[in-house]
């Protein structure tokens, strides 16, 4: 449907994997039905270096015997060979660069088992009552508590999302990863058009910097981060002039993940390998964070861009790092909450929870933690599941474990993210493996609302999920 009302809360949407008809082939292999073979070399030329950079170029000059002298013919055939064992040996080093992009996008994205998910990504407005949803058949859909439409946005390099970020301070700009290129979205918010036109979109590319896997926007919206596993350069874009700035650092086979702490100082950059960097954004300079097991695989700053959380994968705990101005940097990571694998009884027998983590989210008044753990696809009563945490941050940090959220029989959790501006507690917003997409409440007063004068007390929980430790389980049921 494309009309829609909050009336009050956000909308329980659902849209069946069945329903969305994912492409059946990657752009590239039917590219050439489309070619003007009447095209100059130069022109072809042109369009291999900006679809596929040097080795592309190459690979037209080579196959160009006719057009070109033979010498040049030989030349290219020889470099591109030559680039071809450097890129295998580079492989070698790098598992990852021998993915496809859609496996790349699929490998470090932080919705559980992208590939067969019906939804994609999703992204709340940080400032409205609107968020977009990217899903498996490559459209976006726009739902606004202020409109009675719900505007569909389609574009041919729309392929493969994997991340979405509106910007902020802006009512219309939303920031889309793609497959071969960033795209920046302006959908007039008073709009009444249900597909708005792709003439409405910007399309920001660099040769070498696909697939973009992950994207942040800078607090003030000045800037826009964009990532790819191929790429050891983070992109840092004027989308308003649609150039961008690369910032290289050797080492790491590429960047998966960025994320840009709420007061602008500092933006966390994972890589394929096991080591991660976090920059300062006044002088460009970073840390290089070496992990033991693996790499980075999700991580989320507290609200006032202090401390960071952040997992490794083949690792079950929860790290967090704590900066501080006085200090500098801090010297080493400290383990912050154990999610060892538990066994619980439960009214349908045995349920396991704990293991590896796949995403982490941080509600906005920084005192609610939700885990989104990967589970065991091999054993029936270890699924995926959502950890609750309370999080305190004085007189020392700490996480309180308060429960767990799961679905409806069958339904897995595969995408999370909070609410920016919920004025009751913190609500998180869950996306399930049958399409579904539903808001869980938890209801409390926030230390820093609820009072004016004297000591805070402690805050006053009334939702049922508040009421549970990690050592009784409690499923949020979903209809």
């Amino acid at each position: 449907s494309s009309r829609i009302s909050f009336s009050g809360s956000p909308p329980s949407l659902n849209f069946p994997r069945e329903t969305l008809k994912p492409h059946s082939r990657p752009e590239s292999s039917s590219k050439a039905a489309f070619l003007d073979h009447k095209d100059t070399l130069w022109m072809r030329s042109a369009g291999a270096w900006r679809d596929a950079g040097l080795s592309g170029l190459l690979d037209e000059i080579t196959n160009s015997a006719e057009e070109v002298p033979k010498w040049l013919t030989v030349s290219s055939g020889c470099v591109l060979a030559l680039l071809r064992w450097m890129s295998s040996f580079h492989g070698s080093l790098f598992p990852h660069l021998t993915l496809s992009g859609e496996e790349m996008a699929a490998e470090f994205s932080q919705v559980l088992d992208w590939s067969d998910s019906a939804v994609r990504s999703f992204a709340w407005h940080p400032h409205t009552d609107k968020f977009a949803v990217a899903l498996l058949d490559d459209s976006i859909k726009i739902y606004n508590s202020r409109s009675a439409t719900a505007p569909t946005l389609k574009h041919r390099l729309q392929r493969n999302v994997s991340a979405m970020q509106w910007k902020p301070l802006c009512a219309s700009a939303l920031a889309v990863a793609c497959h071969t290129c960033l795209l920046v979205w302006h959908v007039d918010p008073t709009s009444l058009s249900t597909r708005p036109s792709s003439g409405c979109a910007q399309v920001l590319s660099h040769p070498g910097h696909s697939p973009v896997t992950s994207i942040a926007w800078s607090p003030s919206g000045s800037l826009l981060v964009s990532a790819s596993p191929v790429d050891t350069a983070m992109m840092v874009w004027d989308v308003a002039a649609e150039n961008c700035v690369p910032l290289q650092r050797v080492g790491g086979g590429g960047v998966t993940n960025v994320s840009w702490s709420p007061d602008g100082s500092r933006l966390l950059a994972a890589t394929p390998s096991a080591l991660f960097r976090v920059w300062e954004t006044r002088m460009w300079t970073c840390e290089r964070w070496p992990c033991l097991k693996g790499r980075c695989q999700s991580g989320c700053w507290s609200p006032d861009g202090s401390r960071l959380l952040f997992s490794v994968q083949g690792e079950m705990v929860i790290y967090a790092l704590t900066f501080s101005d006085m200090t500098g940097g801090p010297k080493s990571a400290a383990v912050v909450a154990d999610l060892s694998e538990t066994t619980f009884s439960g009214t349908g027998g045995e349920i396991t929870v704990g293991g590896e983590v796949q995403s982490l989210a941080w509600d906005p008044s920084g005192e609610r933690l939700a885990v989104l753990l990967k589970g065991n696809a091999e054993s029936s009563g270890h699924s995926a599941i959502i950890a609750v945490f309370k999080t305190r941050s004085s007189p020392v940090f700490e996480l309180l474990p308060c429960g767990f959220v799961r679905g409806e029989a069958g339904a897995e959790p595969r995408l999370i993210q909070f609410h920016p501006h919920f004025q009751h507690g913190a609500l998180l917003t869950v996306c399930w493996s049958n399409g579904r997409i539903s808001h869980v409440p938890f209801y409390f007063v926030s230390v820093g609302r609820s009072h004016s004068f004297g000591s805070p007390p402690l805050p006053r929980f009334t939702s049922k999920t508040e009421d549970y430790n990690m050592h009784t389980l409690y499923t949020e049921h979903i209809s």
